[in-house]
């Protein structure tokens, strides 16, 4: 029995990897299929993707404008929302690691989670509401006799639905990464002569770079693949890469030609963390909590 017990023991690990082995095995089934769909041009005959292999997908995405149109703007809003959501998480994380306050960092955390509750389409449609014609902004700005602004169905306006809906996943990714930065180390840099911005730039930001590496990476990934701020925000005059597979699949029934935006966005992720990587290295995502060294003691 306790030999039984021993083998059912080390198997526990591989039991419980079981289900995510199942989930990444099926996301690498589908990109196969995915892939296999893009290799085959649809026959417009019979509305269904012809049985000979081609590139003809991949070509029709290059030589079209729009497609082009669509990935920069896709790319610009990747890098937009990502470094304005970070430049904003960073002071929100710190605050919420370092207060001494149980009250404001209690706020800090009801303010962070409660996002959570509210799916993204009911966020895009309270940013409609805000930013609409008779919306609360233009109402305000009426009320101080200012001009009203046009930002609903623009991609000014889909950035700013971006930022909001971004803005929790990196406080969350940014928040451990300041909390394995001691905090004397912030005294001992200040009791040194360190201003306080100058001990955040050059002594806190340093080694909480994994934590706005992660949070940049994940940001700039979940911004590519948005479909629903655009979708609703954008007015339809704004789509990003998504919406454009979802045209290809729904709108105009071309599984070819869906698949292939679908492998370039895959793509297109991958090629941007890989230059990151290669930038920063991989191992900048890795924790390494200061530890001071350790005193040696005097040879009797």
């Amino acid at each position: 029995m306790a030999a039984l017990a021993g083998r059912l023991g080390a198997a526990v690990p591989y039991i419980l990897l079981a289900p995510a082995l199942l989930l990444v095995s099926s996301l690498a089934l589908s990109l196969v299929l995915i892939t296999e769909d893009s290799l085959h041009l649809l026959d417009r005959a019979t509305f269904r993707l012809g049985e000979a292999y081609s590139l003809g997908n991949y070509a029709l995405l290059l030589e079209r404008p729009v497609y082009w149109r669509i990935i920069g703007k896709t790319m610009l809003a990747g890098v937009i929302v990502t470094a304005v959501t970070v430049a904003l998480a960073i002071p929100y994380a710190y605050l919420m690691v370092r207060t001494e306050r149980p009250a404001v960092r209690k706020l800090l955390l009801i303010s962070l989670f409660l996002p959570f509750f509210l799916g993204q389409v009911i966020r895009a449609y309270g940013w409609l509401i805000i930013l609409g014609k008779q919306g609360l902004l233009n109402a305000g700005l009426s009320t101080l006799g200012l001009p009203s602004v046009a930002l609903i169905y623009t991609f000014p306006g889909v950035l700013i639905g971006l930022v909001q809906y971004m803005l929790p996943f990196a406080i969350l990714l940014l928040a451990p990464a300041f909390t394995a930065v001691p905090a004397e180390l912030e005294l001992a840099s200040m009791g040194l002569g360190g201003r306080p911005w100058a001990t955040f730039r050059h002594v806190v930001l340093p080694l909480a770079r994994p934590g706005w590496v992660a949070a940049g990476i994940v940001v700039f990934t979940l911004t590519l693949t948005d479909f629903a701020m655009p979708e609703i925000m954008g007015g339809g005059a704004n789509d990003f890469i998504a919406n454009a597979i979802y045209d290809g699949y729904f709108q105009l029934g071309d599984a070819g030609q869906g698949g292939a935006l679908a492998i370039l966005l895959c793509l297109l992720g991958t090629l941007a963390v890989a230059l990151v990587f290669t930038g920063i290295g991989v191992g900048t995502l890795g924790y390494a909590r200061y530890e001071p060294a350790a005193t040696a003691e005097p040879a009797p």
